[in-house]
């Protein structure tokens, strides 16, 4: 249980924080995760306390996965307050004041300081110097969304920037994929267990594909994604970090500096993405969407080849796909095994028909695994049929303590737990690796909505291919009584 916090949460009329950061926090406190707290909401917005309140119960009531306990929820509201962003940092440090006099008369102790920045990168800096102004530095964690810069310069100098104010320690870059059950699951499945690790490498593994299909377009994002695209706003902050749970080596420990050093190793082994293995896509109607440039080369799709380059991932490439308006919504990881170097069953037995082993690890929040093999079809003859194991938190009796992603990442943050948060290092160096693409995009290819992108993510996979649509779906879960 971590200690008690003073939340600061700038952005707090927005999008994300109505979705999922205030059902969030006040989860953390209504099931004890949190002990005690207080949360300021700043904003441009000309709300007062009791207009915040009314809006963070809406919220609430509207986009909480959890049943709403109405006293649970009033206490909750009563530790609210609103500081516009017009009143300037002295209001803000005067409402923190007496918020952090009553925790301390509360407990006996100065409260920890959690702020979260929902803000556009561009506000980053200034809602930094607020905070300064306000004198609420000391002490402090800082939670920045992404992304965080656009290339390797930008981010260099963001950070430096940012490192005057703050030392690293107290900054906690988001990466909500990374706060999945799942994501967790990754490392739990390869490191407790002695039947899959020493399988984990090239010797064993053909290839890697990671795989985040979306079916929604825009949604009123194009002045966001206009200067962005799905490279910046979904491979950089994503799925290279994704990668990195997937391909590190065992860290020493369980712990945010172990694991930190062996993802940026990874990251330090990859080699400059090749421009001739990128598959730059945008939707047919995209430039249509209100608020695009009618000539518009932003990719809403994106395909990559990238690869480790050290001993255990050699010669394993590594599948990245993302984009908007596709046949299906999905969060994949999916790691396809080397086919047996001989077979001994004949050619009409269906023995590889059905493509290669995979294990499967789904993102979603219903955080699901699949392992899919050969196996005999029931009846005489020696035919086969791919069969497959499935696992799904659903499934089990724990189902309803598994926390949402940014749930656990400010539970974590709170804690000053850094494991599932990046680096500057790692970020520095992945924009490093990105320089190829961004200096020299290949040209864009359009691609129907409703499909899974251009044609040429064929060429680029072959002899392989993509896993999407699945060959085998998901089965219905069935949670023991």
């Amino acid at each position: 249980m971590s200690e008690p916090h003073l939340i600061v949460l700038f952005g707090a009329t927005g999008d994300l924080a109505k979705r999922k950061l205030l059902p969030g926090i006040m989860h953390l406190l209504t099931s004890g995760l949190v002990p005690d707290l207080r949360l300021i909401g700043v904003s441009t917005h000309e709300y007062d306390d009791e207009t915040f309140r009314e809006f963070a119960e809406q919220a609430i009531r509207e986009f909480s996965k959890r049943p709403v306990d109405d006293p649970g929820l009033r206490d909750f509201l009563q530790r609210l307050a609103f500081v516009p962003v017009s009143e300037g940092p002295e209001a803000l440090a005067k409402q923190a004041a007496e918020y952090e006099g009553e925790l301390r008369e509360s407990h006996g102790a100065d409260p920890g300081r959690l702020h979260y920045l929902s803000v556009p990168p561009s506000a980053a800096l200034s809602v930094i110097t607020t905070l300064e102004q306000a004198g609420l530095v000391e002490r402090a964690k800082v939670i920045m969304e992404k992304p965080f810069g656009t290339d390797l310069e930008s981010a260099q100098q963001l950070n430096a920037e940012i490192h005057t104010v703050l030392d690293e320690r107290q900054i906690y870059r988001i990466d909500h994929f990374l706060g999945k059950e799942a994501a967790l699951n990754i490392l739990a499945f390869r490191f407790a267990n002695g039947l899959f690790e020493p399988i984990w490498n090239r010797n064993f593994i053909d290839y890697v594909q990671i795989d985040v299909p979306e079916t929604l377009s825009l949604e009123g994002r194009a002045g966001f994604y206009e200067g962005t695209g799905a490279f910046k706003d979904m491979v950089v902050t994503h799925l290279f970090q994704v990668m990195a749970f997937m391909a590190m080596e065992p860290p020493t420990a369980l712990d945010s500096g172990a694991i930190g050093e062996e993802k940026n190793k990874v990251f330090r082994s990859m080699l400059p993405l090749d421009v001739t293995k990128v598959v730059r896509g945008q939707y047919k109607g995209y430039r249509d969407e209100e608020g695009v440039d009618p000539a518009s080369d932003t990719e809403t799709f994106i395909a990559l080849r990238a690869e480790i380059d050290n001993w255990r991932w050699a010669d394993v490439p590594f599948y990245l796909r993302t984009g908007k308006r596709m046949g299906e919504g999905a969060r994949i990881i999916s790691i396809a095994f080397r086919e047996p170097p001989k077979s001994m069953f004949s050619a009409d037995s269906g023995i590889g028909l059905a493509g290669a082993d995979h294990l499967t690890f789904d993102l979603a929040d219903a955080s699901k695994m699949s392992l899919s093999y050969y196996g005999k079809r029931p009846g005489p003859g020696m035919r086969l049929q791919k069969l497959s194991m499935q696992f799904s938190t659903e499934d089990t009796g724990e189902a309803d303590e598994v926390l949402e992603a940014y749930e656990r990442l400010i539970y974590d943050a709170t804690r000053g737990e850094r494991t599932l948060f990046t680096t500057a290092a790692g970020i520095e160096r992945l924009w490093e690796v990105s320089a190829p693409l961004l200096d020299n995009p290949p040209p864009l290819e359009f691609y129907e909505p409703g499909s899974y992108g251009p044609d040429s993510v064929q060429e680029l996979i072959a002899p392989r291919r993509w896993r999407l649509p699945f060959e085998r779906k998901w089965r219905e879960s069935h949670t023991p009584k």
